[in-house]
């Protein structure tokens, strides 16, 4: 497998850890401990929770090393840990966590940086930045779950990214497509990207773009959450319960609707692509629209593969990325944090797929219609639960949102939330029905 050569990947353990310090270092000591709350952590846990995960795995798994502190197990293990717990743990000060994290880190670079080449070590230490990764964008959405300051991350704002709406469905042939990663791209991927087979697939139609703010709007208007003809029980149940009639983060101003960005109130912007809402939601917006949400195998097709010569065919061809194989640039995909939030469904041309859609990578995750499941030959890798609780408990998200770190994202990386999760940075494009 290939691996990162030892700068690269020095660099993105220190540049994981930076993302991780400038999102916490603006909080005071309650900010940091925060509301115990069933879809956050207390962000003094998590980021030590992060370099906890360096820590196990790369000096004590593989290297045999000792803990830079004796308690660490019984403080940052989220295994063993109940959610519910983890803000009465006896947490060390900040200052402390901070230099427990720098400590775990100096040794990994120490290691990286001394000794000869490890492939087993390299491949732990690239898993624990990706896992910091994951950890930084729950630091962002938890940001922004509490109403705390936008974090100081970003780009100035482009002109490029208000480029309005994009209309119309990907018209996509059927034939046999191989679903997951491949062997032979020889990189890193988790054990539910393992191994690409074969799925036969009907033709489809697919929306070029993501569902906008404004669309989303429309089904507000309309009474969409005081309706339950649009909604499955469960949802309809959901809903009634969080006592919903609109987006959790939605409301009417004078001027229309509005949306709380972090701990401000702005405009709501109508053709950025609408996130924090549910699967259920996504769903009655579905059956209001006369549209349904795509499989995961649709979704992959429409991002990876590309139509044969006449085009009455899949091609026997699959793109790491929907523009090719470069990997992400601002041109492409909405990603890092860059924008600080969605950009209009029609900005980014150059991330069009083969099938001509656009912003399937970056700006929001997207809903699939398919339950988190092992691809057939499944086998859990060295953190087994990364993938195996929660099969058959969640609900597929494909593409990335605007906080997903570049480095992580491609084609064939599934993500999974329960449907009810409407707090993560979620949308969703649909399909003809």
């Amino acid at each position: 497998m290939h691996l990162p050569e030892h700068r690269e990947l020095i660099a993105q353990i220190d540049d994981a850890r930076a993302r991780t310090l400038t999102l916490v270092q603006d909080l005071d000591a309650q900010q940091l401990m925060g509301p115990r709350l069933p879809t956050v952590n207390p962000l003094r846990w998590e980021i030590g929770h992060a370099a906890y995960f360096h820590e196990y795995w790369v000096l004590r798994q593989h290297l045999g090393e000792g803990s830079e502190r004796p308690d660490v197990d019984r403080l940052y293990d989220s295994i063993t840990i109940a959610h519910d717990t983890r803000w009465d743990l006896p947490l060390p000060t900040l200052e402390e966590t901070l230099a427990y994290m720098d400590g775990v880190r100096r040794r990994v670079r120490e290691h990286l940086e001394r000794d000869p080449p490890d492939a087993r070590r390299d491949y732990l230490a690239q898993y624990a930045v990706f896992h910091e990764d994951m950890h930084t964008e729950a630091f962002t959405y938890t940001r922004q779950t509490l109403a705390y300051p936008p974090p100081a991350i970003g780009a100035p704002a482009d002109p490029a990214w208000r480029a309005g709406g994009l209309e119309g469905d990907a018209e996509i042939p059927g034939g046999t497509f191989l679903l997951g990663a491949r062997p032979e791209e020889d990189r890193f991927v988790f054990d539910n990207e393992k191994w690409a087979h074969p799925v036969e697939v009907a033709p489809f139609r697919i929306a070029r773009a993501a569902v906008s703010n404004a669309q989303f709007a429309e089904f507000v208007d309309d009474g969409g959450y005081r309706r339950p003809e649009f909604w499955n029980e469960e949802g309809w149940e959901w809903r009634s319960a969080a006592k919903l009639e609109h987006p959790v983060y939605w409301r009417h101003g004078a001027d229309g609707w509005e949306w709380r960005h972090f701990d401000r109130w702005e405009p709501l912007p109508p053709q950025a692509a609408v996130i924090h809402v549910s699967w259920y939601e996504a769903k009655a917006w579905c059956r209001w629209a006369g549209r349904r949400l795509p499989t995961e195998v649709e979704w992959e097709v429409a991002a990876a593969g590309a139509p044969s010569a006449d085009g009455s065919t899949l091609a026997p061809v699959k793109r790491l990325y929907p523009w090719g194989d470069s990997p992400p640039d601002a041109s492409r995909a909405n990603l890092d944090g860059r924008a600080l939030g969605t950009i209009d469904v029609g900005a980014l041309p150059a991330s069009d797929s083969a099938f001509g859609c656009r912003q399937m990578i970056g700006n929001a995750w997207e809903w699939t219609d398919t339950t988190f499941g092992p691809y057939p030959g499944f086998t859990p890798d060295m953190y087994r639960d990364y993938s195996t609780p929660l099969f058959g408990q969640t609900r597929v998200l494909r593409g990335g949102g605007w906080a997903t770190r570049s480095r992580l994202i491609r084609n064939t990386w599934r993500n999974y939330y329960g449907p009810d999760r409407n707090d993560v940075f979620a949308g969703f494009r649909t399909c003809a029905v």
